[in-house]
This record gives C-alpha cells, structure tokens and sequence, in this order.
C-alpha cells in the first residue's frame, strides 16, 4: 500500500467514526429512532411492521397470510411473500382478525384476483420479497416487491392510510388491485361488501367485517388508464368469468376492482385511504380533513413527530443500546395498542347499533381488558395522562347506548371474551388516581348492576358475569356449572373489591361492606390440603385429585364439559379448562388485591415463600395437551401470558423484597430481546411493552384499582417521566450494573424509604426516587411487616 493509500484509508476511517459518532449522537437525542417495529413480528409475538400513529384508527400493514394464530396479525417474519397492505391490524391479540380494505400494486399483461399462496406466490397477485429490502420506523413502512419491482411505501394519519408506489416502465400494464374480500381469520360477517368506482381516481365502498362494518374512500394520484371490478366467488384460477372491465359498481362478499397505468420508470402513484365505522360520508370528511394534499413525505414526517413527542415523555439514561431499544419499541407498542373509533366530526358506531358523537374527546370501541388492566392502563395514568379521561367517557358511553357494562370487546362488538369484569378495575384505578371528567355515579350504578344482577333481554346473557347466579348463592362458581371456574370466583372476588374501594370513595358504606365481604369468596375454592385454588363442585366437594387415574372429559346434563380429575399442572383446551389459559400453579397468586390474605391461608410467610421460590424453581413442564400460551418460563412461572405478570413481586409481602429484585431483573433480561424474535408471547394490546416499562422504571402495579405500586429493581441509570403538568418524577439508580441488582436503600425526596411500595400520589407530585445498589442482598431493607404493600388483609 503506497502513502497515498495509506492516508486515503486513515481519513476514511476517521471520517467513519466522526460519522458514526454524529449518528449516535443524534440518535440519542431522539426516542423515536431507537424503535423497532418489526420486534414481536417473529415467534406468536403478533405485532405487525407498518404504520401508523398513538392511538388511532388506521393501522397500515403488509398481511403475508390470513388463517391460523401465527397470523393474528396478518404478519410474520419467517415467511416471504407478501398479500398486499391493508389498514387495520389488532397489535399482538391473539385473535386473527382485520385486515380491511387491501391494496396491492402489480406489473403484468395477466390480471390475478386471488392472492395465491405462500407456497405458490405465483397463483395469485402476491409477491415475494426480502428482508433486505424492507424497512419500518414509527409511521412508515417500506418494501420492494420483487415479483413487479415495485417500491411501496406506506405512512398514516389518525384515520388515514396513504400509500406511494414507485413503478418500472410498464406500457398498459401498472395495475393496483383493490381486494374488499380479504380478511383476517374467519369470524361472521353479516350483509354485503360494496364499491363504487365514483370517476377516474376514486373509489369508495363498505366491507362487512369480522368485527362490524368499516367504510372507505380511496383517492389515486394519478387518473385511470382502464378500470373495472371482480368477485371472486364467480372466477376459479383456470377462468375469468368474475371479472368485470368498465363496470363501476359491485355487491358481495369476496369482490374488488383493478385500475391499470401506463407508467415511466421510477414513476410514483399516491394512493390516499379514509376509513370510517359510520359511513362513507364519514370516510371522506376523515380523508379530506387529514390529507388534503399530496405530500407523502410531509405525512410521513408529521407522523415522526407525533411519535417523538409522545415517545419523549420518558426518557432514559444509563442504559445500553439494546436496553433503549427495547425499552423505546415497549413505549412504542404501549401507545399503539388502544384505537380510537370516532371520524372527525366526532361520530361513533354505538354498541345498539346506532351513530352517536362524542363531543370534544376521543372514542375508544375496543377494550382488551383482561389482557390491559393489568399494567398498560396503569401505564397510561403515569404516561399518557390526556388519553385517561377519553377513555372512561367512552366507558359512559358504552354503558348510556347498551345499559350494560361490557368486559372484554372489540370495536363496540359486545361479544364477552375471556374471564372476569375488567373494565371495573380500570375505572376504579383511574378514579382513584385522580382522573374524573367523567359521570363516575353512572358507571358506578353500572358495575353494582353487573355484580347483583344478571342482563336481561335485549341485553343477552352472555353479556353477564359468568356463574354469577351461583357465586352468589354458594360464593363460588361451580366447576360441574360454570366454565373455568376457579378463574370465575377469583377474578370476580378481585373485582368486587376494586367496587368496594369505588363504594368507599363514593361514601356508600352499605354497598362497601356487602363488596369487601365478596371480595373473600376467592377463600372458597382453597383447597389446604393441596394449598390450591381447587375447582369445587356445586355439592360442595372439591374435584378428585388425578393420581394414578386416567383424565377424562365430563359433559354435564346441561351440556357443559370439564375435566373430571384435578392436576395443578394441567392447562388443557376450552370449553372443558379448570384454568383460564394456565393451571393451578399459575393461578395460584391470583389474589392481587389481598396478598396478606393469601399468605394467611398457607399459614404465614415462610410457607408462603417455600411455595413461591418451587414455584419459580420447578420444572417448566405442563400436563398435556400442551398449551401454546405457556412461553416465556421460568419454572412455572408465565410470562408469556398475564395471569403470571405480578407474581415477581409478591416477595414484597411477606418479608424477602430481595427475591422480587433477582426475579425482576431476570423477567427483564430474559424475555425481553431485539429483533424480531424479541417477545416471548403475543403483545395483546400492551400488555408485555408496558409490563417491562413499569418494571424498567423499577416499579409495578400489582393491583390495579388501589394506588399502590410494587418496588422491584430499575433497570437504568436513570429514568425521568414527564407528568405533563409542570412536574417530572426522577428514578436514579445509583452504583447499577447486571451484577448490581439488589436495592441496598431507597430515598424518597431525600428522606430514607424502607416500605417496597410507593404511592400514584407520591409519584405525581414530582420528585426523586433514589436507589442504592449492589451485588448482593441487603436483607434489612424492606423486611419488617410494616414495610409490605397494603392489601385488604393487611393490619
């Protein structure tokens, strides 16, 4: 090498790393850079890659294949080919459902109007692609579709999906498809798709979806070469009887329409969406009110700065690249997972049926409640204090249009999913933390009416809490009656407590004693014999241990199933499950809001403590039919799904907070990761981001509905929460490292804290929590009984 290639290569490196160190430089300076969308896209993770914006309605995003669990979200990583973009997508649920209103550019002289599959790509108009060539950050999304070498780019506003293909030279043969029949999953729908192509760049129509019926109106950059519509129930691949050139209009459940172009190389053609659940009158005023231009980049960069600023209400220090990655993309899921559904003017699709308007606020249809209450509400009282408020009102809503109270639903869909009544726990939690602008004495009539009575026509009684005939009469829901009824009676207890705390607040003594009375019926299904929550039958006696039996399925004269031995380590499969999604290891905890009491139970805290370290320390293993559910193990211990979420910190209660720090720090840095591959489970709606950024911050929820928080063991240097009225709230971990993940002392504000809690109202009020770390446990803090979280047993 010669001198002038000596010095031509040491100014290259020295200006690599001037570069790189700008780069980083930047980047540190910007939370939103430090996002990965495509974390959870691999494994059962769920989350999907494309764009979109905190809490709104349009969630832009490739779909690669439309049946089975892996494809809740319409995206995995593994595969290689892609359906199209279409614009609503549930983030990390573990139901397949949305996928409406797909567009899909395509270069050919043959139009295809079936997708193909992902084995034959070639069958339909799918495309292959490469990681190489794609690219997610928040609020946009790129790939290269290797079959038609065509670039798609894809951005959002709240309502609003906007789309930029750029196309090779192609004389007559650009095309964009516009498939209405493709969905998500295979849920119901009711009546017929429609469309309509209204002239040369506009399309609109409905889709009769899976959860209700979305509306669109779709504007392209560019007029029409030739046009016309499909239905794909008239065509099979060897045919072309159902397509329709020239025909502007089309009704029925798997149709569509095709534009074509002449196009130049690298030219560009805009296609901007509007969606709306009211109307398509609804879709356009959204459309013309949220992308009045053409100015694709301009959308995309507004949308950047959404994120940042959301995102930048809490930021990290002391942390490594990874760890703000992680923590960052949580953020980022967090504030993905609740959807707005009102249009522009405020119009909303009601649960009876009808349109209504929210005045001034936003309207939250869907409430993934027993996945949410848990940390990402929480979460949203600390982080996103403006959004707290809408959502309650829309709560009031639900209840004025319905006059019921709903659990679990999706887009004002009231079909009841999952165990418990969890939209109680996230009101009470909010509540009593301060948020009211809202009509707390409806929802409270509400909840009260859920609890004693059960819906009558036109309310249909699965709308109801389950087993509430018999959890009133005996204090339990029987297993030979009720579905998952150890679940049942523990989530409902839990739940009748958070009404008691409402009540007390609300100054009804009455209703107060007769909800914390029911909030022991969880005392019912204890088995001391085995220290289990054991399913009991309405006679009285608990289910048959198995032992050396043979398990079997028991179907009542009711027609209701179960199994009819009892094993703590059996999941097992729906309808016939002891457990909701977990066995009786797992649920064994599920006492959140009387922790004490539960140690009572086993005795005192020793006994308590010996079942919680096996609990952690045995064997992962579970009785078959294994469960796809259980991921993400420490013993039996779940992360993967919530039941297990709060278990970490119940330590704190009985006297070793030391054991909450170790297994804490270790959740973190076990099932947390980067890269596609980085969750162990399904995100449902928040649920593990926000998990992990409660816990980064060094504190956690363990019962939603008081306003107590868990100490467990900070993650970073440092942690600052913007509380958006003037006040900031500091976490500083001083001496922290990996090895260093012991608390050795707390200090509040300057003053000495040994309690392993802390208040909401400690917190928004501002301040400094410091923590002093090290390697090893000091077992003096936090140990005395005085120093454990209040629960309802608590002296």
């Amino acid at each position: 090498m010669n001198l002038n290639s000596i010095l031509t290569f040491l100014l290259s490196a020295i200006l690599a790393v001037a570069t790189t160190s700008v780069v980083a430089k930047s980047k540190s300076e910007e939370p939103v850079d430090y996002v990965d969308p495509f974390i959870g896209t691999n494994f059962f993770g769920h989350t999907f890659p494309g764009a979109s914006i905190p809490f709104a309605m349009v969630h832009l995003s490739p779909d690669i294949h439309t049946q089975g669990w892996t494809y809740c979200s319409g995206y995995n990583y593994r595969d290689n080919s892609i359906i199209g973009f279409s614009h609503t997508h549930w983030s990390g649920v573990g139901m397949v459902n949305g996928g409406e209103i797909l567009l899909m550019p395509t270069v050919g002289d043959d139009i295809q109007i079936f997708p193909g599959s992902k084995e034959n790509p070639d069958e339909g108009y799918r495309s292959r692609f490469s990681h190489a060539d794609e690219t997610a950050s928040p609020g946009y999304y790129s790939v290269l579709l290797k079959d038609y070498n065509v670039k798609a780019e894809l951005t959002s506003t709240q309502r609003a999906g906007f789309h930029r293909y750029t196309f090779p030279k192609a004389e007559n043969a650009a095309r964009i498809i516009l498939d209405i029949g493709h969905q998500l999953g295979n849920m119901a729908t009711e009546g017929k798709s429609e469309l309509k192509i209204v002239n040369n760049n506009r399309i609109e129509g409905s889709k009769s979806a899976g959860l209700g019926k979305i509306y669109f109106v779709a504007e392209f950059s560019k007029p029409f070469l030739y046009y016309g519509t499909f239905d794909a129930l008239y065509q099979t691949p060897e045919s072309g009887e159902g397509i329709f050139p020239y025909k502007d209009a089309e009704i029925g459940d798997k149709i569509g329409a095709f534009v074509y172009y002449s196009t130049a190389e690298n030219e560009q053609i805009l296609v901007k969406v509007g969606i709306s659940y009211t109307s398509v009158e609804g879709a356009r005023k959204n459309l013309e009110a949220e992308i009045p231009h053409w100015d694709f980049d301009r959308v995309r960069n507004d949308a950047r700065k959404i994120w940042n600023k959301e995102l930048s209400r809490i930021k990290i220090e002391g942390a490594t690249e990874d760890q703000k990655q992680i923590f960052y993309t949580a953020a980022y899921h967090s504030y993905l997972a609740l959807y707005i559904s009102q249009d522009v003017d405020g119009k909303y699709f009601g649960s009876d049926g009808k349109v209504h308007e929210a005045k001034d606020y936003d309207f939250y249809g869907s409430f993934s409640c027993w996945d949410t209450y848990r940390s990402q509400h929480p979460l949203l009282t600390l982080t996103a204090p403006d959004h707290v408020n809408d959502m309650l009102k829309s709560i009031v809503d639900k209840v004025k249009n319905y006059g019921w109270l709903p659990a679990q639903h999706f887009l004002n869909v009231y079909g009841e999913a999952m165990v418990g009544d969890h939209l109680i726990p996230i009101i009470v939690d909010a509540y009593r933390k301060g948020y009211r602008d809202y009509d707390i004495e409806l929802l409270y009539g509400a909840m009260r009416k859920k609890a004693l009575e059960l819906p009558q026509p036109p309310v249909p009684y699965y709308a109801g809490r389950s087993g509430l005939e018999y959890y009133m009469r005996v204090g339990y829901a029987p297993i030979d009656i009720v579905t998952e009824a150890v679940p049942n009676t523990l989530e409902l207890a839990y739940d009748d407590w958070c009404i008691a705390q409402l009540a007390k607040e609300l100054g009804k003594e009455d209703d107060y004693n007769l909800f914390m009375k029911r909030g022991r019926n969880y005392e019912n299904v204890w088995d001391s014999e085995t220290e289990f929550f054991r399913p009991r039958k309405y006679d009285g006696s608990f289910l048959e241990e198995l032992n050396d039996r043979e398990q079997s399925i028991v179907e009542t004269p009711t027609g209701h199933f179960y199994y009819k031995y009892f094993d703590p380590l059996l999941v097992g499969r729906r309808p016939n499950r002891h457990y909701t999604e977990s066995n009786a290891w797992q649920y064994l905890w599920a006492v959140q809001h009387d922790v004490q009491g539960l140690i009572n139970l086993f005795g005192d805290n020793e006994k308590f403590i010996n079942k919680l370290d096996a609990f952690f320390e045995m064997s992962s293993i579970i009785t078959p039919p294994k469960y796809a559910g259980i991921s993400g193990t420490i013993g039996q211990y779940v992360h993967g799904n919530q039941p297990s979420h709060h278990v970490a910190y119940l330590y704190n209660y009985a006297g070793e907070p030391w054991k909450t720090q170790q297994r804490v720090r270790e959740v973190l840095e076990t099932f947390y990761r980067t890269g596609p591959g980085g969750l162990c489970e399904n995100e449902d709606m928040g649920s593990l981001s926000s998990w992990y950024m409660l816990s980064a911050m060094g504190f956690y929820p363990v019962t939603p509905g008081s306003t107590t928080y868990a100490i467990g063991s900070p993650l970073f240097g440092k942690t600052t929460i913007n509380l958006g009225n003037g006040k900031t709230f500091t976490v500083i971990t001083n001496n922290n490292s990996k090895e260093n993940k012991y608390i050795q002392s707390v200090a509040l504000n300057g003053k000495p804290v040994s309690k392993t809690w802390i208040d909401h109202a400690e917190i928004v009020e501002g301040g400094n929590l410091v923590f002093k770390m090290g390697p090893e446990p000091n077992k003096l803090w936090g140990n005395n009984p005085e120093d454990a979280p209040p629960s309802m047993s608590s002296k």
